[in-house]
């Protein structure tokens, strides 16, 4: 059977990438490894930065310096707000939903 999440392909991509950054800064290629390690799911590229341009633009994450193949980001305070806001959501959400099925 699909699921919503299987025809989606999973998780937001900026939500992945936040938190992927939540543990230390990383360069594009490390974030694509970090979230395949931790969600199982493999972004292409143009996903990836996609989402980090998004991500830069609303001021949750910022460059740092490096040469323009490996430029690390890291998340800025911003952006550990939001996400930390973003997993309370997800949290009481988890919490109503298994509440809720039998």
């Amino acid at each position: 059977m699909s699921t919503p999440s299987d025809r989606r392909g999973g998780s937001d991509p900026g939500l992945l990438v936040l938190i992927s950054l939540a543990a230390e800064p990383r360069h594009g290629h490390a974030i694509l490894l970090d979230i395949e390690r931790f969600a199982g799911r493999r972004l292409g590229p143009g996903t990836l930065y996609g989402a980090i341009e998004r991500l830069e633009q609303d001021g949750l994450i910022e460059p740092l310096g490096g040469d323009d193949r490996r430029r690390p980001y890291r998340l800025t305070a911003d952006g550990r707000a939001y996400l930390s806001a973003r997993v309370r959501t997800m949290a009481e959400l988890t919490r109503v939903a298994e509440a809720r099925l039998p």
